[in-house]
């Protein structure tokens, strides 16, 4: 095999686009006059992501309630604008180009945990650590694991996430979902977890999926055993992850019954840089960013990555990181205007 055909493993994600800039500037239009406040242009992503990378969104939607949902499905079948739902970010890189459509994220009036008996009710906004907090002031049991996990409700059911041996799907009573692909039609929709296609990782929601809501089920328990799990996770996390550096969670789903972070360290990667990026000396499933890295250093180290395993442990290695933006395209440059001016390789999903 020839190097130019080895680098071309694994292939990059499809580009986004191309975009058609009077279709922006008509979806522009109309999300400013129906969403009043809540629209930016040129908004920088990186502040939105734990990974601190990438570039802007041509337009960024903060959507505090299910109108503005409405509005964006119906803007979007008029417009065919590429779209990302984007949760807190913590399972995301962005391509140094950036996002050439339309950035959604849920605002803060969809933040809100409300607790009934022994369950729990969270806007899709809510953190993850927020949840987990909540229920051990409820004395509630079952989620203390939520902790370890940084992204939001929202994210968290798409990509069912998990820590310490469990998973949302576990918990998951219903999950509130309105689909932007139904134009007009768009409205929240409760639906069971094995109407979500739940798996390892995975959820079977399309990428026009945002998730308003969703609703646990626990177990009575007492407040000082919940909050002693809590602090046990976030002790583990201090301990075996890099917390305290940029960084976007686990990069690779684990290959079961190995952990991605052993075969990674396997091929000897551990502390292996890429520019500014490099895979960390804590956890070889975790990449860290430096000052001055770029989108595209990260990527570098886990196509290595990716390459190695295949070739050298027969092993097929799967991003749980999800990659959005065109990664063939250079750096964007340029400012921002509007609110809070701030097998393969995964492609644009939501995330959490």
């Amino acid at each position: 095999m020839t190097t130019a055909r080895a680098d071309a493993w694994p292939p990059l994600p499809p580009p986004v686009g191309p975009v058609d800039e009077g279709a922006v500037e008509a979806a522009a239009a109309e999300l400013s006059a129906r969403c009043p406040g809540r629209l930016g242009e040129r908004v920088p992503l990186a502040p939105l992501t734990t990974f601190r990378l990438g570039g802007p969104a041509r337009l960024l939607l903060h959507a505090e309630r299910t109108e503005d949902l409405v509005a964006l499905a119906e803007v979007l079948a008029a417009t065919r604008l590429p779209l990302l739902v984007l949760g807190r970010g913590s399972n995301l890189l962005v391509a140094d180009a950036g996002w050439p459509g339309v950035v959604v994220r849920l605002g803060e009036r969809m933040r809100a945990i409300a607790v009934d008996g022994d369950e729990v009710e969270a806007g899709g906004a809510a953190p993850m650590p927020s949840l987990a907090a909540r229920t051990a002031a409820a004395s509630l049991g079952g989620l203390a694991f939520a902790v370890a996990i940084p992204g939001s409700v929202g994210g968290g059911v798409r990509m069912n996430a998990g820590a310490h041996g469990s998973e949302l799907a576990d918990r998951l009573v219903w999950a509130e979902v309105v689909d932007l692909a139904a134009g007009a039609a768009a409205e929240p929709t409760r639906r069971k977890p094995d109407e979500l296609g739940l798996s390892y990782r995975r959820s079977a929601l399309p990428p026009t999926a945002v998730v308003t809501a969703a609703r646990f089920a626990c177990e009575p328990a007492p407040e000082e055993r919940v909050r002693e799990e809590i602090a046990e996770a976030r002790r583990w996390r201090r301990d075996n992850q890099p917390v305290n550096q940029p960084n976007c969670g686990s990069v690779f789903a684990n290959p079961l019954p190995l952990a991605a972070g052993h075969v990674v360290e396997r091929l000897g990667m551990k502390g292996q840089r890429s520019g500014g990026a490099r895979v960390s000396e804590i956890h070889a499933n975790f990449i860290v960013a430096a000052d001055g890295a770029r989108s595209a250093d990260v990527l570098e180290l886990i196509r290595r990555a990716m390459r190695r395993a295949r070739d050298e442990l027969g092993i097929e290695l799967r991003t749980e990181v999800q990659l959005v933006g065109d990664f063939t395209q250079p750096e964007a440059s340029g400012g921002s205007t509007g609110p809070e001016a701030a097998g393969n390789l995964a492609g644009p999903e939501a995330a959490g």
